[in-house]
């Protein structure tokens, strides 16, 4: 009997494509209409692949995104479970430093509650009282999600190998202990160039983003990965993420948690 999935080779193939994207900016077709047969877990190796080759290059791992933490959003795909994917030191960008807009193929952005580790969490097995033991403290974001998969046409598999479309954050400057904030109840209005553009609470995450928290550790530890001290866990967004262009300004108010503001380049590099 074959074994259902992809081999190697393929696996290869269709990491190597979602990879040079990065570069060419140009994105590909959806995997799941280009191979057939595309797994769960071929997805998940097809990341991994990425990562490695991004390691290769330098760059490190600094934390973890949750994606498909609405209801909405799950319904719209057909699961019923989240998914996730990594985020790398030179996705990191300061409030109102100026985001290389053209970095992106066709960016959107969305607010979310990030978790900020002061030591490791190993699943499987971990609760809810050990993930919160493990948090040093929570900060408003603003998550510039991307996709190399053309026209958004993704479905679970596409996103999973293709990092969980990931793509850069911006993290607030006002830490706060997490038994200062109700994190249900931590409503957030997000505003692009001065008019409101979503609006939502920390419920519409799992219904708590300390779930998503540990939805993660525990996935994650079955593969084999800790979340490590210091590392940032997005746990998923608050409301719909938007599209951003060059120029904009985007800011996300959190009641209990401060603001954060993503400023784009209002100018593209040439081209050769």
């Amino acid at each position: 009997m074959t074994r259902p999935g992809l081999d190697q080779e393929t696996r290869t193939a269709a990491a190597r494509s979602l990879f040079d994207a990065y570069t060419t900016g140009k994105p590909v077709q959806p995997l799941t209409s280009t191979y057939d047969g595309l797994t769960l877990e071929d997805a998940y190796a097809i990341q991994l692949l990425q990562i490695s080759w991004f390691a290769e290059a330098g760059r490190t791992v600094r934390g973890h995104k949750v994606g498909l933490t609405s209801a909405a959003m799950q319904r719209l795909l057909g699961v019923d479970q989240p998914d996730y994917g990594h985020l790398l030191e030179d996705f990191f960008y300061l409030e109102h430093e100026p985001i290389p807009a053209d970095r992106f193929i066709q960016p959107r952005i969305e607010p979310e509650i990030a978790f900020v580790l002061k030591r490791p969490l190993r699943g499987p097995g971990v609760t809810a009282h050990e993930a919160l033991a493990a948090v040093d403290f929570v900060l408003p974001a603003l998550e510039i999600v991307d996709s190399r998969i053309e026209d958004w046409k993704i479905g679970l598999l596409d996103t999973i190998a293709d990092n969980a479309s990931s793509g850069a954050l911006v993290l607030g400057s006002t830490p706060t202990a997490i038994s200062d904030v109700d994190l249900r109840l931590a409503g957030a209005v997000m505003t692009r160039n001065g008019s409101v553009v979503g609006t939502g609470a920390g419920g519409a995450v799992l219904g708590s983003p300390l779930r998503t928290l540990v939805w993660l550790a525990n996935t994650v530890g079955a593969r084999g990965v800790t979340l490590e001290e210091g590392h940032v866990v997005l746990p998923g967004a608050v409301c719909a993420m938007v599209p951003v262009a060059p120029g904009d300004t985007v800011t996300a108010t959190f009641a209990g948690l401060g603001s954060v503001t993503a400023r784009f380049d209002s100018s593209r590099e040439e081209t050769a």
